[in-house]
């Protein structure tokens, strides 16, 4: 075991709270894991030693955390976490009718006891530092959405990292039947840091939720959370994930399908250059029949960059009449960059319609001398072919405002990253 996760697995012993009980097993259940090394299936391709160099390293003071991110005309209200803290004064929001916001150590102790009873029951127990969050977390946020209630503002979860912090943030979400929501969560911060964030969303009845997950920390930040999903009978989920690459980040994503007709729909690109370092393990769980999936995937590495996919889709024997689909696309920007792509398929009902694929390839050089030779700039015509690559899912985020912040955001990205 690692002297981190020994140092974590400390810290966490003895604290007694309306936590404890999950905190207990927890605990119990670190106490008979391996840490993961390369011979570890799930973390084969990705190194945890930026976690063991932070824990040495680290400087022992703080810096300021930097300022909330504006977005031109998105209409949202904000909820911050700086630092692993949630510094957000919730009695200064106005809330729409139906929807409320709490943090569960002040909440009574009936409210406290729902909180417990759903708390990790969406994450699943294999996510390593989703125990580890488990252990450390010393709060959770609950956002509920009642029956019939569609709130107009998106929420915006905001995680902002500074210099030497180590942060662990949960977050629970709740939507009704008939709830429309829309969430978006964002990870910000270049500075050497830790966190682990993680997000379960209950989607019940006929429920839409709007999720976006920008996982945009860089440099020396390591970052490792989740999103995870439950959907109940006829739920929709649009889902759009968004990373930068850093010394290491890694999120992992569950979408259950819990009731039947219930549709999912994932796209996801990232983008990676110098040795930065961005995993993305998503696993689909059709459980029940009629259900329907789409996954997307989208991967840019330059340089000495390493990108990491792996995307299950688990039809369980029950689940006839299931549809699901997923597709991965990569561009290699240089021979020195690495994609390491790993589509799956388990199926054991024999009435679905399910399709996998993959793809790999470099940028077309042709096109780009041609562009050239017609008056672009290298530059400017690397951008232009590697926005094309993933301009089709901006395309389809549902939120314009949102899609228009990123697009300058992708272009600065683009303009760093060199074809070698």
């Amino acid at each position: 075991m690692s002297e981190w996760l020994n140092q974590a697995i400390t810290q966490a012993q003895g604290v007694s709270d309306w936590l404890s009980p999950k905190r207990d097993l927890a605990l119990s259940a670190l106490a008979d894991v391996r840490w993961p090394t390369r011979k570890t299936e799930a973390w084969k391709y990705t190194s945890l030693r930026p976690v063991e160099k932070f824990s040495k390293t680290a400087p022992a003071s703080f810096s300021k955390a930097s300022s909330l991110t504006q977005i031109d005309g998105f209409e949202c209200l904000d909820l911050v976490f700086e630092n692993g803290q949630f510094v957000t004064d919730l009695a200064e929001l106005t809330l729409p009718e139906g929807l409320s916001i709490q943090l569960a150590s002040q909440a009574d102790s009936a409210k406290q006891a729902d909180v417990l009873s759903k708390f990790s029951s969406i994450k699943p127990e294999r996510h390593v530092f989703g125990l580890l969050n488990d252990a450390l977390v010393q709060d959770v946020l609950v956002i509920e959405v009642a029956d019939n209630v569609s709130v107009a503002p998106a929420l915006r979860l905001t995680s902002i990292l500074s210099l030497a912090a180590q942060a662990h943030t949960r977050v629970l979400v709740v939507l009704g039947e008939h709830a429309k929501l829309t969430v978006s969560e964002h990870y910000q911060g270049n500075e050497e840091s830790l966190n682990t964030g993680f997000v379960e969303y209950e989607i019940g009845a006929d429920a839409r939720l709007e999720h976006y997950r920008f996982a945009l920390q860089t440099g020396k930040a390591v970052s490792l959370g989740g999103s995870h999903f439950q959907l109940a009978e006829r739920a929709d989920l649009n889902s759009t994930l968004v990373g930068f690459g850093s010394d290491l980040s890694r999120v992992d994503v569950d979408m259950v399908h819990a009731g039947e007709n219930a549709f999912a729909k994932m796209n996801a690109f990232y983008l990676l250059d110098g040795k930065e370092l961005f995993d993305l393990h998503a696993t689909v769980e059709h459980a029940v029949p009629h259900g329907t999936t789409e996954e997307n995937i989208r991967i840019i590495a330059a340089d000495q960059a390493k990108a990491v996919f792996n995307g299950r889709i688990h039809i369980h024997r029950d689940a006839q009449k299931t549809l699901a689909e997923l597709n991965n696309r990569n561009l290699l920007m240089s021979n020195k960059a690495e994609i390491n792509t790993k589509p799956e398929l388990e199926i054991y009902a024999d009435d679905v319609r399910c399709a996998h694929g993959a793809t790999v390839a470099e940028i077309d050089k042709k096109a780009l001398y041609y562009m050239q030779s017609r008056g672009i700039s290298r530059a400017k015509a690397q951008v232009m072919l590697n926005f094309g690559f993933i301009n089709e899912l901006i395309d389809q985020m549902p939120n314009q405002e949102l899609a228009e912040w990123l697009r300058p955001q992708m272009r600065e990205k683009f303009s760093q990253m060199e074809v070698k």
